[in-house]
Formats: C-alpha cells, sequence, structure tokens
C-alpha cells in the first residue's frame, strides 16, 4: 500500500513544505495514522480505489496541519514590502511560461505560514473559518496571510516574467 500510493501521498504533502525531509516526516507520519486506523475505513462510493485516494488525502492534509502547528506556529514571519506589483499586459505572461514545477517551488518557498494558509483555501478549499479553527489563529489572520502569499507569489511572478524577457532580448 506505501509503495503504491506514495507518490500521490508525497505530491499532497510537498505543497504543505519547502523542504523534502519535513514533507517526508509528513508523509511517515501521515501513513502511521492510516495503518492505525485502515480498519475504520469505509469507502464513500463504489470505485474504492479513487474512495480510499480522497480518504489518504484528507489525512496527508491533517496530518501536514499537525505538522505546521507543531513545528511553525511560532516561527516569525517575514513581512512583503508594501509596494503593489503590477504585471505588463503582454501577449505571453510569466505564468504561460512557467511549469508545473516551478509553481510548486515557488509555493514552498512562501514562509510555512503563507503557504499552508494558500494551501488550505485555494487547494483544499477551506473557509477561513475552517483554516482558523485548524490551525489555532483568528480569522483575520487567516486572510491576511493568504493576501500576503498571494501579494507574494505575484512578485515572485513579476520578477519571473522579467528574468524571462531579458533572457530573450
Amino acid at each position: 500500500m506505501y509503495n503504491s500510493f506514495y507518490g500521490y501521498a508525497m505530491s499532497v504533502c510537498d505543497r504543505y513544505t519547502s523542504r523534502d525531509e519535513d514533507a517526508s516526516e509528513i508523509l511517515n507520519d501521515g501513513f502511521i495514522k492510516i495503518f492505525k486506523e485502515i480498519h475504520h475505513f469505509k469507502p464513500a462510493y463504489s470505485d474504492v480505489i479513487s474512495s480510499f485516494k480522497g480518504w489518504l488525502r484528507k489525512i496527508m492534509v491533517y496530518t501536514a496541519i499537525d505538522h505546521f502547528r507543531k513545528n511553525n506556529k511560532h516561527q516569525n514571519v517575514i513581512e512583503l514590502d508594501s509596494a503593489v506589483v503590477h504585471l505588463p499586459i503582454e501577449s505571453e505572461t510569466a505564468v504561460d511560461k512557467i511549469s508545473h514545477d516551478e509553481i510548486i517551488r515557488f509555493i514552498q518557498d512562501l514562509s510555512p505560514a503563507y503557504r499552508t494558509v494558500l494551501n488550505l483555501f485555494i487547494v483544499e478549499g477551506f473557509s477561513h473559518d475552517e483554516i482558523s479553527k485548524h490551525l489555532d489563529i483568528s480569522v483575520g489572520t487567516s486572510k491576511s496571510n493568504l493576501a500576503k502569499a498571494r501579494k507574494q507569489l505575484q512578485k515572485i511572478l513579476y520578477h519571473q516574467n522579467k528574468t524571462l524577457i531579458a533572457k530573450n532580448a
């Protein structure tokens, strides 16, 4: 089971941390929970494999939340520049030129607080109320971290676009 779902589970864990060691720790902790609780698994629909993948994904996400709370809750959050970055309007933007792996790397470069809120809100579809309860932060902090994560990603994409334009000039 571990080998069969390793790649899928690791792709979930990678979104919540910037270090491979932390992603491996989350993955292993998640599989320990799965092995301990497998007797509670009941397929939600007829496709047992897809149902199991959804259950596994949920456990990995909650394990990543636990990891965040345990290791990163009190780390200092770096404030971003207050300047607003406007991307130039061109036919091809930086987003059009970057790969999936680069996007994941950019997300991994965010601070742990920003990265976790961004993943929970955008990827997992949690509400700010749910995020605040799971991370033990206020709703306002959740909204603020999401806004700051978006600004930081916008800034990264702006610099990526400028670099690509300079290389092509």
